[in-house]
């Protein structure tokens, strides 16, 4: 909790502070921090208890600005379980945002469709998540001061959220499929049976992060909702050799229509 607090008074001081909106992007999703119209950005390594993110494209930049007509905290890049981090590190940036004053939280990630109907280029909504990951952000102490010893998770995308990105998607005539994210650890990608195995147990997208924000934004009461771009297509009968270069360069090709849908969202949240 003291890292916790040392850090948002950290950027306090620095004027980042009453913002709105907070925003996760994920794997070669930048064209959103773009689009704001910044007034104030700082590399993770120069930010205190800030960890700095390895993999090379994950920026590490936190952005404060306007975006949608609201001041917003965006965070250009995340941690991930597999870089080595604890999960008190990958959550340290969302719990940090909260004391800043965001009242929501939006996310996004890079993600293989399991769902065979969803295709390679498009977008999910997250209504749900299955947690494979081998640790909690929430394991040991609780936080008192940021929530309960136990959460709720019954519903842990805000459904408010979700609504209103169902109705812009069909006014702007983006697809916008909707299902279950299921969370592993990394950094490789799944064999065929691991596949077999997500879609028995009924994920619709696996990917490598973004449930551990969750659970710390659940665990403050914060609302926060996900999208995830689908990268490719992760059928277990006819299984193709993908590349990690090939799935940034189907979400960079696929994000204006993340930013486009999160833009409007922020305008109306």
């Amino acid at each position: 909790m003291e890292r916790i607090l040392e850090t948002a008074q950290w950027l306090k001081d620095r004027g980042i502070d009453n913002a709105e909106v907070g925003i996760v992007l994920g794997s070669g999703l930048g064209d959103l921090a773009h689009r704001i119209k910044e007034e104030k950005s700082f590399s993770y390594n120069v930010i205190p208890n800030f960890a700095i993110a390895t993999v090379e494209f994950h920026f590490g930049k936190l952005i404060y600005g306007e975006l949608g007509g609201k001041k917003v905290i965006a965070l250009q890049g995340r941690y991930h379980y597999y870089e080595g981090y604890s999960m008190e590190q990958i959550v340290l940036p969302v719990r940090v945002m909260k004391l800043l004053g965001v009242k929501c939280i939006l996310l996004s990630n890079a993600a293989g469709a399991v769902n065979l109907d969803f295709k390679k280029g498009s977008l999910m909504l997250v209504d749900d998540h299955i947690n494979l990951q081998p640790e909690n952000p929430l394991r040991g102490r609780n936080l008192d001061d940021l929530g309960p010893r136990f959460p709720d998770m019954s519903r842990p995308y805000d459904a408010r959220i979700n609504d209103l990105m169902r109705e812009i998607a069909r006014e702007k005539g983006i697809t916008l499929h909707e299902g279950i994210y299921a969370s592993v650890q990394g950094p490789n990608l799944e064999t065929r049976a691991e596949y077999r195995m997500m879609q028995i147990i009924g994920a619709d997208a696996v990917g490598m992060s973004t449930v551990p924000e969750v659970i710390a934004c659940n665990h403050m009461g914060t609302p926060c909702a996900c999208v995830s771009v689908l990268t490719d297509e992760c059928d277990p009968d006819n299984l193709a050799a993908v590349s990690v270069e090939e799935i940034i360069a189907i979400a960079q090709q696929t994000e204006k229509h993340l930013s486009e849908l999160y833009i409007e969202l922020i305008s109306r949240l």
